[in-house]
């Protein structure tokens, strides 16, 4: 039996395996907005036999987003948008569906990727005024960004909390809040961006102070039957920063506040992070939130095959594996992965007659017959 095929719970949320389709921005919204490119996007990956889909980072504020065309979820308007794909896909697939729920603090009002990604200037007609826990850029080069006082995390708090009742208006079955990848909450956990001198600065405490707030604020405003957990960068790759020992400190505390797992990745917050990349270059942080903390684990990070992901479970590492490109690049991958582990996947009824005949049990509970 294929363990990477086994059953996970996360919170009440039962998965029918450990393939997690990881949070992927399309930069393709408008306002906010989803559009039929997500329609199309989500639809294609709903089909693909994961455990769970989370939905790319999805902003709380327009400030808090990444580009101009990042998916929100602060508007009614965002609201009904997300919620008319979510009842689209839904009605093909009953893969969970999960929301990463973001606020990109300096490294918002960014282009996308296959613009170059740079800043956009707040002069410019689609950028803006970034904010973060202290007035320092993410390059020295970049404009600077407001610190925000007292009111502002407390407007900021009151969004995620706002963010985390629309998904649960429209059906979406756990939160993810994103604490990595340089992004607000990864800012005020690194000292490398967090040069705060009151009870959000300083000390490892009070650099938690505030995550630990937006994820009190966010489990008090969805369904409590459903699970909230957060994904969390284990390192900077910098020396003086964010390192792993903060990150079990973070999660320990996570796990006392009725957290359900922790998605571990790494990275993001300084240009000048040296990332030492290999095949799974990331397992063994997560490897050591398992061991040491005791929740759900979820790894990422150039997994890639499916015999490597089976191992990473097989071996304990972690509890799930997150794909990101994978994915992209091979919409199918897990029915490609039980195919070569033997093991037995979802496939919707009109791909049935595509199980090749090599793999007669591939697909759960398929059955064709013609005239």
């Amino acid at each position: 039996m294929s363990r990477l095929f086994e059953p996970l719970s996360i919170g009440n949320l039962v998965l029918e395996n450990r393939i997690v389709i990881a949070p992927m921005c399309q930069y393709s919204a408008e306002e906010g907005d989803a559009v039929d490119w997500h329609l199309i996007h989500l639809g294609h990956l709903v089909l693909s036999g994961a455990g769970l889909m989370i939905l790319e980072a999805t902003a709380v504020s327009p400030e808090g987003r990444i580009s101009p065309g990042d998916l929100g979820l602060y508007s009614d308007r965002n609201e009904t948008a997300l919620g008319r794909v979510i009842e689209a896909v839904r009605k093909y697939s009953s893969m969970p569906i999960a929301v990463q729920i973001s606020h990109a603090g300096r490294k918002a009002s960014s282009r996308a990727p296959w613009e170059g990604g740079a800043q956009i200037p707040p002069a410019d007609p689609f950028g803006w005024k970034t904010e973060a826990p202290s007035a320092v850029p993410h390059s020295e080069d970049e404009d600077v960004p407001l610190a925000l006082d007292k009111a502002g995390l407390a407007r900021i708090r009151d969004d995620f909390a706002a963010t985390a009742r629309r998904a649960s208006r429209i059906g979406l079955e756990g939160i993810e809040i994103h604490g990595a990848h340089g992004y607000l909450l990864h800012q005020f956990l690194s000292p490398i961006a967090n040069r705060r001198t009151d009870e959000y600065g300083g000390s490892l405490e009070n650099r938690m102070r505030f995550p630990l707030e937006v994820f009190d604020a966010v489990r008090a405003a969805f369904p409590p039957e459903k699970p909230v957990w957060m994904r969390i960068s284990a390192t900077d790759w910098v020396a003086d920063g964010w390192d792993i020992e903060g990150t079990v400190a973070l999660s320990k505390a996570l796990k006392a506040r009725g957290c359900a797992a922790i998605h571990v990745t790494t990275g993001g917050v300084s240009p000048l992070q040296a990332i030492k990349l290999g095949p799974g270059y990331q397992v063994p942080y997560a490897q050591r939130v398992k061991a040491e903390v005791g929740l759900p684990t979820i790894a990422v990070g150039l997994i890639t095959e499916p015999e490597q992901a089976e191992a990473i479970i097989a071996n304990n590492e972690a509890d799930a594996v997150s794909l990101a490109r994978a994915m992209l690049y091979d919409p199918r991958w897990p029915w490609h992965a039980a195919a070569k582990l033997g093991a037995h996947v979802a496939a919707p009824k009109q791909y049935w007659r595509s199980q090749p005949r090599e793999y007669k049990d591939l697909f759960e509970n398929a059955r064709t017959g013609q005239r």
